[in-house]
């Protein structure tokens, strides 16, 4: 028999047999593999499933770890792109305008920048102390040189950049690194705002987190001040590893959401961290008049669980590692930032939209 005719034979035979489908042949395979012993105690075996249910834990957070990384190195990369082309174009931009006025740009520095930088009073150094007193390590005399430079250097970058923003302004800078940006899943998350929002903000938080309940205010202040060109979106990063509370709130917020009231109990309990054991949050679902036998048989099965592990992994692979992160149309931002700087992102998406629309005829 050729070989042609024996392969459609077996082919055949496999039919008439029945033979199982590749998922099957997948389906048993993992089974075999979960009962395969990888240890014997006493000739009683340990099986795979064992060893896989006990590492979890620490497999999963090393995994979240490594995502972390990779996305860190991304920013990186990315950063010291922008920051040597940052200096590529004030190079050329002090060439050139050294070259109109017949000097060096060593000397077009000193002439615009050194000698306009004020020496810092001893006003400024005393206000600077009494603001930060409560982190500084030593006492106002120990540490005032380290003030003083430390003013000074603020106000030598901030003429410097008045100057270098005028010459931009003279000769023209076009910039053609777009800024990074990280692919984040909004839609299905607790959100407010219309859905095509020009600016989609995205948020990871912890509710015990007293960095992101300080930053609710921010993040308030935006959605009442931008209104329909923000959304704002909510997603879980719970920090358990100092939060012992947060992953039961993050499971309590989506039990909430279930009944349509997200942000009524993502304000409860920001508004009280002291207090997110599970009888505090089923407190405080009785509180919001929520269906407490639906909210509590949600919150005891821990059913909201996976749903917040996909969080943390979404999060660790944008590399989220603290809380508050957002962001801003996939832009990054971490921490507590101030209102200005969050802001200046959302108002450069706004009008990079604006630039890039098709003008209207």
């Amino acid at each position: 028999m050729s070989r042609r005719r024996s392969g459609a034979f077996a082919v055949a035979l496999a039919v008439l047999i029945g033979c199982p489908r590749p998922q099957q042949f997948l389906a048993q395979e993992k089974q075999a593999d979960a009962a395969k012993p990888v240890a014997r105690v006493a000739g009683a075996p340990i099986t795979e499933e064992e060893l896989s249910k006990a590492a979890a834990p620490e497999l999963d957070k090393l995994e979240i770890e490594k995502l972390q990384s990779e996305a860190n190195f991304a920013r990186s990369r990315h950063q010291i792109r922008e920051n040597a082309l940052s200096r590529l174009v004030e190079e050329r931009l002090l060439a050139i305008e050294a070259a109109k006025l017949g000097i060096t740009a060593k000397e077009l520095l000193a002439r615009e920048v050194d000698q306009k930088v004020k020496e810092p009073t001893s006003e400024e150094v005393n206000a600077f102390y009494e603001a930060n007193k409560a982190r500084m390590p030593r006492s106002k005399e120990q540490i005032a040189p380290q003030i003083l430079q430390y003013l000074k250097n603020q106000n030598y970058n901030t003429v410097k950049r008045e100057f270098l923003d005028r010459l931009t302004k003279a000769y023209g800078v076009t910039l053609g690194i777009d800024p990074l940006r990280f692919e984040v899943e909004a839609a299905g998350h607790p959100s407010r705002g219309p859905a095509r929002s020009p600016v989609i903000i995205i948020e990871f938080s912890d509710f015990q987190c007293s960095y992101c309940r300080g930053f609710n205010a921010t993040l308030d202040r935006i959605t009442r001040e931008y209104g329909n060109q923000v959304r704002l979106v909510f997603r879980q990063f719970p920090l358990t590893e100092v939060h012992p509370y947060a992953a039961k709130a993050a499971e309590a917020s989506l039990c909430a959401n279930e009944q349509g009231r997200f942000w009524e109990m993502h304000d409860l309990m920001f508004g009280d961290q002291a207090n997110l054991k599970v009888e505090d949050l089923k407190s405080k679902a009785a509180k919001l008049g929520l269906d407490a036998p639906a909210f509590g048989a949600c919150l005891d099965s821990s059913r909201q669980a996976k749903r917040i592990q996909q969080d943390l992994r979404d999060g660790a692979r944008a590399g989220v590692s603290g809380t508050p992160a957002l962001f801003i149309n996939g832009r990054f931002i971490g921490g507590a930032r101030p209102y200005d700087e969050v802001v200046a992102v959302i108002n450069d998406e706004l009008q990079r939209q604006s630039s890039s629309a098709p003008a209207k005829r």
